[in-house]
């Protein structure tokens, strides 16, 4: 093993029951990399995570860690003792203090930090108590507060809200710990990892760089995996006249020639991973009518406040994200919407051709014994897409990524991720007007959020989205309900990524307004001495001549006033471009950097022009 190896993996299979989920993998992970691995739903991505961990036993293969290496793993649903109080499971398997290479003051604050960031405060409640979402947390803060040198988490950004995101890419940056992670986060893949590892059709494929030089790489190997296909079907109907035309006695070159023909044969029948039929989306007839929310105000216990006297009026054909912090009432929105929870006061008033399509955080039971096709068709056969056109359940199957083949399984051999892509399937089936998704990428691989982003752009009806995925908010919806929590709820034409930009723009003007008042006191507290100075010589003995400004020093000040008037103009432009939130990226950068500048050579002129006064008063 190299000297800055952590882990090296040698001919790695693992099968479950007669499918191969992958075979013969070697690679290896150094010191300090940040690796982030991608597959489809169901090829063994949190296998081989538990693999890598122990949890699970190879069918063939070696898999060596570097002697006194401290791993920490974060599992996609983790499991802790229920007796446990939400601070024992925090520092459950944490090395004692003296094992720790730091001050006893450092570990205090990262638990300190890792806890407050991640929103646990109830440290005495027990671990039973617990929904899956905050159990994540609670194990996501404690691989954390273990502080080893080699992080694996499985799905780390699900059930956490878009602060708690930000703040753990900020974290996984500044350590120096070594990274292997499965996310569906693409921004948090970007902004995260230096290397992107492809589980694909049983191979791994290494792409040095982060998601967006793979996005890159990636369409080129498929690219060149499609001229191999479309080379081998050229070949194979060549290849297969010759064989038609011989089908007699052949001599040995013949018989190699056939064996080959059988092996290009399987290469041409070989299809690209991403390969899908492609849908021309549709949706039953949705009136001008969609719904109006008449000030619905709706109270959990004394003081949690969900809606206060809101009141708004949904477009048709609107595509509206909803953020914020977890426990501000998005989902509770939703099912107010739905008529699932009731409000205190007010009232949601639905158009009556809207027709619901509501993808939830909880999902459905399956019949584990129905075949995937049947699940489907429960629902219905087909949908009629008017003009003649009709989608199948087996088309839709399709489309999201399920084969022929893969729709006769049973639905008890599929993973995590294949169930909730059937789900989402049972509900698209249904033909509705008015999708509804809350929290839709959870355990959804990258290639079906790229499938189901697409089929939501071309949805010929209205879209509601709750999620923190905030590169999926970017490519669906126009328009965002940002929830703050006591009912305070704003209203933001545009996607996330523009309202960040406006956040930054809106930190800015605060911190520029900040400043230029603290400036402003203190030219005033100048200005104050500088007239107790003049007010004290007047006072003095007129046997004391005042020195008067040379020829040069009047030239000067004249030329300080004209100065000072161009920057305080500059100052006001530049104020004002900065609040009005349609500058480019890399003008705002130069305004932001150019405002302090002036703000400083007003006060150094200022100062001087105050001199040049006190000698001429």
């Amino acid at each position: 093993m190299a000297a800055n190896a952590y882990l090296t993996v040698q001919n790695l299979t693992y099968r479950v029951g007669d499918k191969t989920l992958f075979e013969h993998l070697d690679f290896g992970i150094s010191e300090g990399q940040h690796i982030g691995l991608i597959a489809q739903n169901g090829t063994g991505k949190t296998s081989l995570l538990r693999l890598l961990t122990g949890h699970e036993q190879p069918d063939e293969g070696q898999i060596v860690y570097r002697r006194g290496l401290r791993i920490g793993y974060l599992e996609q649903s983790p499991s802790y003792p229920t007796d446990m109080t939400v601070k024992e499971a925090c520092l459950w398997k944490c090395p004692p203090l003296e094992d720790v290479h730091e001050p006893p003051e450092e570990r205090e604050r990262r638990i300190e930090e890792a806890l407050s960031r991640l929103s646990i405060t109830e440290y005495d409640q027990h671990i039973s108590e617990l929904s899956g979402g905050q159990l994540k947390r609670v194990a996501l803060a404690n691989v954390l507060i273990q502080n080893p040198d080699f992080l694996i988490l499985d799905e780390p950004t699900n059930h956490l809200d878009i602060q708690m995101i930000e703040w753990l890419e900020e974290y996984l940056g500044r350590r120096t710990h070594t990274l292997l992670m499965v996310t569906h986060d693409r921004f948090f893949l970007d902004r995260v990892c230096n290397i992107i590892i492809e589980l694909d059709d049983h191979t791994l494929y290494t792409y040095r760089g982060n998601y967006s030089y793979y996005l890159e790489k990636h369409q080129q190997r498929l690219d060149a995996a499609n001229a191999e296909i479309a080379r081998a079907n050229n070949l194979y109907r060549t290849e297969l006249e010759w064989m038609r035309r011989m089908p007699q006695a052949r001599g040995h070159k013949a018989r190699y020639r056939e064996e080959a023909f059988y092996d290009l044969e399987q290469k041409a029948k070989r299809q690209t991973p991403t390969a899908s039929i492609n849908l021309a989306v549709s949706s039953t007839y949705i009136g001008s009518k969609i719904f109006e929310a008449e000030y619905v105000s709706k109270t959990f216990g004394d003081n949690h406040i969900i809606l206060k006297d809101y009141y708004y009026n949904f477009s048709r054909y609107e595509k509206m994200g909803i953020v914020g912090a977890n426990g501000t009432g998005k989902s509770t929105f939703i099912k107010l919407l739905l008529g699932l929870v009731r409000p205190d006061s007010g009232r949601f008033v639905v158009g009556e051709t809207v027709k619901f399509g509501y993808y939830s955080q909880e999902g459905i039971q399956f019949d584990q014994q129905m075949k995937v096709i049947d699940a489907v068709r429960q629902v219905a056969e087909y949908v009629d897409l008017g003009g003649g056109r009709h989608l199948t359940a087996m088309q839709l199957l399709q489309h999201f990524l399920f084969t022929p083949l893969q729709q006769q399984n049973y639905i008890y051999k599929l993973s995590g991720g294949e169930r909730r892509r059937l789900y989402l399937c049972t509900v698209l089936m249904q033909n509705p007007n008015f999708l509804i998704l809350d929290e839709p990428t959870n355990d959804l691989d990258i290639t079906t959020l790229n499938i189901l982003e697409q089929y939501l752009r071309d949805f010929q009806g209205c879209v509601i989205v709750v999620s923190h995925d905030r590169f999926f908010m970017d490519k669906v919806v126009d328009h965002l309900l940002v929830f703050h929590g006591q009912g305070e709820i704003q209203d933001f034409p545009g996607n996330y990524t523009q309202y960040r930009q406006w956040q930054k723009e809106q930190k800015a003007k605060q911190q520029n307004e900040q400043k230029a008042k603290q400036q402003n006191e203190r030219r005033q507290a100048a200005i104050a001495a500088s007239q107790q100075a003049r007010s004290q010589a007047r006072s003095r003995s007129t046997a004391e001549r005042p020195r008067r400004l040379s020829y040069k020093e009047r030239q000067e000040l004249v030329a300080l006033e004209q100065q000072i008037a161009a920057l305080e103009s500059e100052k006001h432009q530049i104020e004002t471009s900065l609040c009005s939130g349609t500058l480019a990226i890399d003008e705002l950068t130069r305004l932001s950097k150019r405002l302090p500048e002036i703000v400083s050579e007003l006060d150094e002129k200022e100062m001087r022009w105050l001199e040049l006064s006190e000698i001429e008063a």
